[in-house]
């Protein structure tokens, strides 16, 4: 069984439920195509949701991502009083684990971030799994906020589903926002305050080198506390 690190609050002990199964094969990193639809969301920090599994890698990786001034875990889909972990992790719920990304869309663009999600930290295959964790609360999901979100998330999306990059069709579905609740304050930053956790060496380390490793404009190595 994998352990946290011993200065971890007691309250995430719950957190061995979630983001930790046994070990499988390594995920494939695929290089996803520059978007044809380029976003064009003007001036000012705007915000996105993706879902991707568990939240702690999703959290890493758009952490590592320039551009980005916060990346916040947390829950989407489900109501107020269903916003709690150990609801979420138990599969009752409506929620799905994601995160809430703040950044500059003239550092990085939002079709920019889609091209993250997709090369490194999802197999847009799946569905209500990735990588060792299985459950809909794990489901990967784009969840645009406006509607030029939208457009280019869908257009991406059919973009996608047009290369042979998987060997199986894509199922990852784009979701209508709704309220986003942020999760318990013992996930936020995760990989960041437990480097040498075990699921975040097996699982989420990779996915940030895999950032560095294909976007290296984009990469940033000092990771965006919230």
């Amino acid at each position: 069984m994998k352990r946290f690190a011993p200065l971890i609050a007691a309250g995430a002990l719950f957190a061995t439920a979630a983001c930790q199964q046994p070990a499988l094969a390594a995920e494939k990193v695929v290089e996803a195509p520059a978007a044809a639809v380029k976003s064009k969301e003007g001036n000012g920090l705007k915000t996105a949701i993706f879902a991707g599994g568990c939240f702690w890698g999703v959290e890493a990786v758009f952490s590592h991502t320039k551009g980005v001034t916060s990346a916040v875990s947390g829950y989407h889909g489900g109501t107020k009083r269903q916003a709690d972990y150990k609801l979420v992790s138990s599969g009752v719920t409506d929620h799905v684990e994601a995160v809430k990304v703040t950044y500059d869309p003239s550092v990085v663009r939002y079709d920019e971030l889609l091209r993250i999600y997709f090369s490194v930290i999802i197999d847009p295959t799946l569905k209500n799994r990735q990588g060792p964790d299985r459950g809909a609360h794990y489901n990967a999901e784009l969840v645009p906020v406006s509607a030029e979100q939208r457009k280019v998330a869908a257009a991406y999306l059919a973009q996608l589903k047009k290369t042979k990059l998987w060997d199986r069709p894509i199922v990852t579905s784009i979701s209508p926002a709704r309220k986003f609740y942020a999760a318990e304050a013992y996930h936020q930053d995760f990989a960041a305050k437990n480097p040498r956790h075990g699921y975040i060496l097996r699982w989420d380390a990779p996915k940030v080198a895999a950032l560095k490793r294909l976007y290296p404009s984009l990469y940033r190595a000092e990771f965006r506390r919230n």
